[in-house]
């Protein structure tokens, strides 16, 4: 499994390899080299699936915009986003969106794992919430590159995946690019610049407590 997962990540790091900085005072730079520097807007994006949970015709549509890397992202999915998943999307009383941002490489390939395989719309959330509730171990920053694949990977296979889906996905360069240019795409159109960010029914509002977040949603949705 290690020496797999090793070359697997010489491999990604190959294909996907590149850093940029995301803030408000700096636009994120190409991370992918020459393969990455095609527009956006020139890329097929139709590949990829949004993923969504609760009532796909609720008039109150909830967009967050986080990255697996994020610490802020994760201590919001490990409190107050099990509130808000009680309270609103089991209920059906909105439809929930997530969207990923690229801060690094790690959240990136964090992204592969969590789309990788069949019906990976089934396993989403549930990758999601292991990436969360692990990520001091898998991002850390003393990590090397192999180390990190290497932990992605264990999370993929306990959530199904197998060594043969890990490899085909991250070695799936045209779907990186895919995940890249939809990102782009997406945070330019909605204006994020920060994580997480959320939009409801179209406001953007950057990350709060879910005492504030409830008031919002209670209003939207009229109760």
């Amino acid at each position: 499994m290690t020496r797999r997962l090793s070359v697997l990540a010489a491999l990604t790091i190959a294909a996907l390899a590149g850093v940029y900085i995301y803030s408000q005072n700096q636009a994120p730079a190409d991370p992918f080299g020459a393969a990455f520097a095609q527009d956006a807007a020139d890329i097929d994006t139709s590949m990829i699936k949004e993923m969504t949970l609760g009532n796909p015709d609720s008039p109150v549509t909830v967009v967050e915009y986080a990255s697996f890397t994020c610490p802020h992202c994760a201590a919001f999915h490990n409190d107050s986003y099990k509130q808000l998943k009680t309270d609103f999307i089991d209920t059906g009383k909105i439809n929930f969106v997530y969207r990923e941002v690229y801060f690094d490489r790690p959240g990136l390939w964090a992204g592969i794992v969590a789309r990788c395989g069949e019906n990976a719309e089934n396993r989403y959330f549930g990758i999601a919430e292991m990436l969360y509730a692990q990520q001091r171990e898998w991002a850390d920053p003393n990590n090397s590159p192999g180390e990190i694949v290497e932990r992605l990977g264990k999370i993929g296979k306990t959530a199904g995946l197998t060594d043969a889906d890990l490899e085909q996905c991250f070695q799936d360069a045209e779907r990186a690019q895919a995940l890249y240019a939809l990102f782009q795409k997406n945070t330019k159109a909605d204006g994020i610049n920060s994580t997480p960010s959320f939009v409801i029914n179209g406001e953007k509002h950057t990350n709060m407590d879910y005492e504030e977040m409830k008031a919002l949603l209670d209003e939207a949705v009229g109760g």
